[in-house]
């Protein structure tokens, strides 16, 4: 309380704060927010909370008056990309995009019956259709965010768990990919960071497996430490902000078709949504040109909330090519950045994808591989069990 009373007589007075008084302020405060309940004080994350409140209040705001609109819906991203880059540098795990991207899916779903269905334009069916995708890509979600596959961690070398979101950020001299395109920052084969390489007796040449200093193991070919999770992954591909966990060998089919379930349901969600507003033209005509959207609050509302899904379904069909581009090469993104770092990749598709060439074995065989991906256990040489 006396850093925050000086915090404030400071910033009254144009002074600056101390060196870690910001900090120290946002923690205090952070364990101070709980909620009352019947087996005592239940603690809220803190992240939580700011998607909760202020996406409603912008995006009402936004409806009153296009220019307002134009300036929010502008600002939105870069408020997000200015938050993730904060997250990144303090290499800290947090539940803002998460809650973002939830609270979102429920929110326009919300004025979706609220204030496009009573206008008769939208049939049951649809309706039907759109909760059933909604529940589909919930559902792909859901096991998303279970395990992505773990490496087990030696006996006698158990720590505590980063799968928990800690006040303070996670840090450590290990690499890993780091948010959506976080890259390595070691000089070793799969990026960590004091490792040394091991071959194994029963691999190919050129596929090698190394030691986790970190984690105390050692690492199959393509697995990786994530150093938000604190936890080394088979085959992993990126550490996603959006779903709060890593993607890799068991849960990234299910990345997948969360994404493909999100794109299908938003896109259709919009569609109807553009004819019951602007009936008699074309979607994308309508969502540049729509003169009775700002007729009566409701449309407008109606209509911001529809810029809001294109600009999220534009990032994530953005996301979604990407990661169908690397399974058509076989190549993981943090594979890809490390190929980008030590330039031992090449570009293809105008850069939008880097084919390292070391497991490309033609489309067929890589979409195969992708897709039997976690369908057996896999083996373990006598090396691992050393």
């Amino acid at each position: 309380c006396e850093e925050l009373d000086d915090g404030c007589d400071r910033w009254l007075t144009c002074k600056s704060l101390p060196p870690g008084a910001l900090e120290r302020i946002a923690d205090t405060i952070a364990d101070r927010l709980r909620v009352p309940w019947f087996s005592g004080a239940v603690k809220i994350n803190v992240s939580l909370v700011p998607p909760l409140v202020l996406l409603p209040v912008f995006l009402h705001v936004a409806a009153l008056h296009f220019l307002l609109g134009l300036i929010i819906l502008t600002s939105l991203p870069v408020v997000v990309l200015w938050y993730y880059y904060l997250t990144h540098r303090r290499k800290e795990r947090t539940l803002f995009f998460l809650s973002l991207g939830l609270f979102s899916l429920g929110y326009m779903y919300y004025v979706f019956l609220w204030e496009v269905v009573p206008r008769g334009h939208v049939e049951y069916s649809q309706v039907v259709a759109l909760t059933c995708g909604l529940i589909l890509m919930l559902a792909a979600l859901s096991r998303a965010k279970k395990d992505p596959g773990y490496l087990p961690i030696p006996a006698g070398h158990e720590k505590p768990s980063h799968q928990g979101l800690p006040n303070k950020s996670v840090r450590g001299s290990s690499s890993g990919l780091h948010g959506i395109s976080g890259a390595a920052s070691s000089r070793a084969v799969n990026g960590e960071a004091k490792g040394y390489c091991r071959m194994s007796a029963g691999q190919p040449q050129g596929v090698q497996k190394d030691w986790c200093t970190k984690c105390q193991l050692v690492r199959p070919a393509r697995a990786g430490h994530c150093r938000l999770c604190g936890r080394c992954v088979r085959r992993l591909d990126h550490h996603c902000v959006w779903i709060n966990s890593c993607v890799g060998e068991h849960n990234h089919q299910a990345f997948i078709l969360a994404l493909s379930f999100f794109m299908l349901t938003s896109v259709y969600g919009i569609t109807l949504t553009l004819h019951t507003i602007c009936r008699g033209r074309t979607p994308f005509v309508a969502l540049f040109y729509c003169p009775g959207a700002y007729s009566d609050y409701s449309s407008a509302l109606v209509f911001t909330c529809v810029w809001y899904c294109a600009i999220v379904t534009a990032g994530m069909g953005y996301i979604l090519l990407i990661q169908l581009l690397n399974i058509s090469y076989n190549v993981t993104e943090r594979e890809a950045r490390l190929a980008l770092r030590d330039n031992t990749g090449r570009r293809l598709l105008g850069g939008l994808v880097i084919d390292t060439g070391q497991y490309n074995r033609g489309l067929l065989c890589n979409w195969g591989h992708f897709l039997s991906l976690g369908s057996s256990p896999p083996q373990r040489s006598a090396e691992d069990i050393v």
